[in-house]
């Protein structure tokens, strides 16, 4: 191995001297320095010294095999393709079945709900603070009745059903399982996930109501419920998403993830679970943004690093404990306004970047998604993209196509590397709530927006159509609009809701929530009966406000 390495060595000074130098003597390389939005400096080639010590058992292993570097599956798409998930959803519930029965129809095989701003901050459709958002980034969801209306004709026991909500993931919860109830589907058979991530809503996105520890109170609640009654659900989706929208680099977004993942473990543990009997149901959500081989590297690294956190940190013994499963989406802040038949190509991309990294589901962005919600002939297209990629493209036919390249397998290392040094800074604050609360992932991730946008106005990073190569002849054809009568026709809804259901039952309903909020015992069963007895959403939510009350970060105070 010595004279191997020596004449390697030898090779690459021979090949400098007579290939590389008189090349940039004729002329210079595009870029003084080249480096992945990770800051990693990446060399004019990789050869078998960049991956000194590297060890195949240690660090790759075999897939299915710990620490699961290349799959969780030993046969990954060979045996079955990703999930294809769209997600949709938009104005009222009877509009979004619409086109959950299109996209199944057309080979979507998951089922992926958007929900309104005012869901997804617990106000009900006539609540002031809705007025102008009902219906317009996602469906707008009130009452059993709705979400009866939003699942109409689809099979709930043969499909998986992920559901894009946060503060008010225990009420959408216990919606989908009333109405999978009153269908005699035991709730056995139910398999999907909520999101339920609290934590990077105060670090990127903003939905939240609750204070961080009063939320993670309602996040160990549903641990423990579904852990006995609903056993195939998975009761959280740990996003990354988010958190690189708001601007983070792939690292960050792998490590503010994993740190936010190794909080809810602890609070898990803290609240008397055992691990193995609740963390094969934890499952994560990543972003898939523009740098190729740094988002399959990252994908890589985060089921190694996982493994590893599960089996050392908290003492797993179950090997389902330590399979990082994840669901990816494409980069929304990646489609430009300008020039959107663009953005198929973008998508095209970072979906085989997501194939390629061994993703366990998948959804593609339109490609008028910068401007408004989707058109049907757009969700069909991002639809027909995964397709293409699984059934023409061949990538599917050997697991893990990229193991044991120079680059991806060092730079799958030195992003783990990056992400440990993050996690370590996290835990010298106390974990990620305390991080959170001093603020110390917001200014991460407010530093390194700044200097993509930076780069961008320099051009530096060039954005085809928005910085370079424009056109004065850009018309993006037909956009979405959600009807205007939307909201009137939800609001109508709601009370009539109101008048016709048991006006004492729901309010011992929710007297029932409110007390459980209180006491400390699990809220699922009291949220279960409120959902039953028609409280609304809206009703629930400030049920439990009165005992919670409401986060405002430290700027707001």
């Amino acid at each position: 191995m010595a004279d191997n390495e020596r004449t390697i060595a030898g090779a690459r000074k021979e090949w400098d001297e007579k290939r590389v130098a008189p090349t940039l003597k004729r002329g210079p390389e595009r870029r003084e320095r080249f480096a992945t939005g990770s800051g990693i400096e990446v060399k004019r080639e990789y050869d078998p010294d960049d991956l000194e010590g590297f060890d195949y058992l240690t660090d790759l292993g075999f897939p299915g095999e710990f620490p699961f570097t290349r799959g969780v599956q030993p046969t990954m798409y060979r045996g079955r393709l990703w999930t294809m998930r769209q997600y949709a959803g938009f104005g009222d519930a009877e509009e979004s079945n619409r086109r959950y029965r299109y996209l199944f129809a057309n080979g979507q095989t998951g089922l992926s709900v958007a929900f309104d701003l005012p869901t997804q901050m617990g106000r009900d459709a006539d609540h002031p603070l809705a007025r102008g958002e009902v219906g317009r980034v996602g469906v707008a969801i009130g009452s059993l009745a709705d979400m009866e209306t939003l699942l109409a004709e689809l099979p709930l026991d043969r499909i998986s059903t992920s559901m894009t909500i946060n503060a008010t993931a225990s009420i959408l919860l216990a919606l989908y399982l009333v109405v999978a109830e009153r269908r005699s589907i035991a709730w056995n058979k139910l398999t999907g996930t909520i999101q339920n991530d609290l934590l990077k809503e105060y670090i990127a996105r903003g939905t939240y109501i609750y204070p961080p520890r009063e939320s993670m109170r309602i996040i160990t609640d549903i641990f423990e419920f579904a852990s006995r009654e609903v056993p195939n659900w998975n009761t959280i989706s740990i996003s990354g998403y988010h958190i690189r929208e708001a601007g983070s680099t792939a690292a960050q977004e792998l490590a503010f993830t994993l740190a936010d993942g190794i909080a809810y473990v602890e609070a898990a543990v803290k609240a008397g679970l055992r691990v193995d009997d609740f963390a094969s149901r934890l499952s994560f959500f990543f972003n898939v943004h523009n740098n190729f081989f740094e988002e399959v590297a990252k994908f890589r690294a985060a089921r190694r690093l996982w493994a590893r956190i599960m089996k050392e940190r908290f003492k797993a013994k179950d090997e389902r404990s330590m399979m990082m499963r994840f669901h990816a989406q494409t980069a929304g802040s990646t489609l430009t306004a300008q020039q959107v038949d663009n953005n198929v190509v973008r998508v095209t991309l970072q979906a085989l970047a997501a194939v390629l990294g061994g993703a366990q589901s998948l959804h593609t962005n339109s490609r008028d998604e910068a401007l408004a919600l989707p058109t049907e002939g757009s969700a069909l297209l991002a639809l027909r993209t995964q397709q293409v990629i699984a059934y023409e493209s061949d990538v599917t036919d050997t697991v893990d196509p990229l193991a044991g390249s120079y680059y991806v397998e060092t730079l799958t290392r030195e992003i783990e590397g990056k992400a440990l040094e993050f996690i370590g800074k996290i835990d010298d604050f106390g974990g990620a709530v305390a991080a959170i609360e001093r603020g110390y992932m917001q200014r991460e991730i407010n530093n390194s927006a700044f200097l993509y946008q930076r780069e961008i106005e320099k051009k530096d990073r060039i954005i085809v159509g928005v910085n370079d190569f424009t056109s004065d002849h850009d018309h993006p054809g037909d956009i979405l609009k959600v009807n205007p009568a939307t909201e009137e026709k939800q609001r109508a809804r709601l009370a009539r809701i109101r008048a016709e259901r048991n006006q004492a039952a729901a309010q011992q309903a929710l007297a029932r929530v409110e007390s459980s909020a209180r006491d400390g015992s699990n809220l699922m069963p009291s949220i279960i009966d409120a959902v039953r007895n028609f409280a609304t959403l809206g009703e629930i939510a400030d049920a439990m406000r009165r005992v919670f009350g409401e986060y405002k970060p430290a700027n707001q105070l």
